[in-house]
């Protein structure tokens, strides 16, 4: 697994949110507020964006790390730090996703053993 990588095969390492974080980047953070405020219909606040991948301590209120993120909370309450180590991928939860990145599925289909 990445170092940043997420349980359902996104790359931490090339979220926008993520890299703003990292770099403690209020100006990116206003960028990424803006696309995505746009990309998604809805108002995300700059104050929601920090993030420092899938498995920070404690999650972050928006994103795929949220604690209302049901892939995530799939994969911890099995045990998983990927859904590559689930029998049943792809499921329900994350069938929508892979069909959008299909890059987080072929992440987690090299991942499987």
């Amino acid at each position: 697994m990445l170092e940043h990588g997420g349980c359902c095969g996104l790359e931490c390492a090339e979220c926008p949110a993520f890299i703003a974080t990292r770099a403690n980047d209020q100006a990116a953070f206003a960028e990424v507020a803006r696309q995505w405020s746009e990309l998604y219909n809805t108002q995300v606040d700059v104050a929601d964006l920090p993030c420092d991948g899938c498995f920070a301590r404690p999650p972050q209120p928006l994103g795929c790390h949220a604690p209302e993120c049901k892939i995530r909370a799939c994969a911890i309450e099995k045990g998983f730090k990927t859904c590559a180590e689930c029998s049943e991928l792809p499921c329900e939860l994350i069938s929508g996703l892979l069909d959008q990145v299909p890059e987080a599925r072929k992440r987690l289909e090299s991942r499987r053993g």
